[in-house]
């Protein structure tokens, strides 16, 4: 569903992603760990079109989406949720599921998907009228990952979502990304610095280190192996 090639970005003069390349099928949930700096962030980025790569190419459902323009790429099913959460905090939370709408015409549609949201995230219809600046952070991920979903998206990337939320609210987050991946049949690409967690929810996973994949795999054979272990496992 998913397939990125060579893929080259950089800042500046820093080199950020060296051939980055990795392939995504429809269904599953892949996670991309690595170190801090090592350039997950960068390749969501590059991906959803935030980001302009200087050689290489994605492409998504058979299509070439290269240098398209982020509304674009939203509007072919692609949902990116940002590491940070990234609400819109002065607007209720009805207001930031509504735009995650914003390109939509379909109004029985924006319904049929703001009751989904409802049924993944009880919590987000209980405060409806809140302020989105005032939940704590666990129900900003929630309300994060809900705009994404009011987008109707195939496929979903997720960074960082356990960043910043109470640790008794992370195993429930969790939760619901295998759940809106199971129910719902949405191809997820996560990125997570809780490796263990990372890899426990996927079902494949890529190991990125400055810039460049370095290892690949079942995420099962990943979390038995001692280099992975070493590394980002805690031994």
């Amino acid at each position: 569903m998913l397939q990125i090639t060579d893929l080259h970005v950089a800042y500046g003069a820093i080199q950020a992603l060296s051939g980055v390349s990795l392939e995504i099928n429809t269904g599953e949930i892949v996670t991309l760990i690595g170190g801090n700096g090592a350039g997950k962030t960068t390749t969501l980025r590059a991906v959803s079109g935030l980001l302009r790569a200087k050689s290489g190419a994605v492409r998504f459902a058979g299509e070439d989406i290269t240098g398209l323009a982020p509304h674009t790429i939203v509007a072919r099913g692609l949902c990116h949720v940002p590491e940070g959460r990234m609400i819109f905090a002065n607007l209720t939370v009805s207001e930031n599921l509504a735009m995650g709408a914003y390109l939509s015409t379909d109004p029985a549609r924006d319904e049929r998907n703001r009751e989904f949201v409802f049924a993944t995230f009880p919590r987000l219809k209980e405060r409806l009228t809140q302020t989105a600046g005032t939940l704590s952070g666990g129900e900003q991920q929630m309300l994060a990952i809900g705009r994404a979903l009011m987008g109707n998206p195939r496929f979903l990337m997720l960074d960082e979502p356990s960043l910043g939320i109470a640790p008794r609210l992370i195993s429930t987050i969790f939760e619901k990304i295998v759940e809106i991946n199971r129910t719902h049949g949405i191809t997820i690409l996560l990125v997570e610095q809780n490796a263990n967690l990372a890899l426990e929810v996927s079902s494949r996973a890529y190991v990125l280190e400055t810039g460049r994949i370095v290892m690949q795999g079942e995420s099962p054979a990943l979390r038995a192996d001692p280099r992975l272990r070493a590394t980002y496992l805690g031994g």
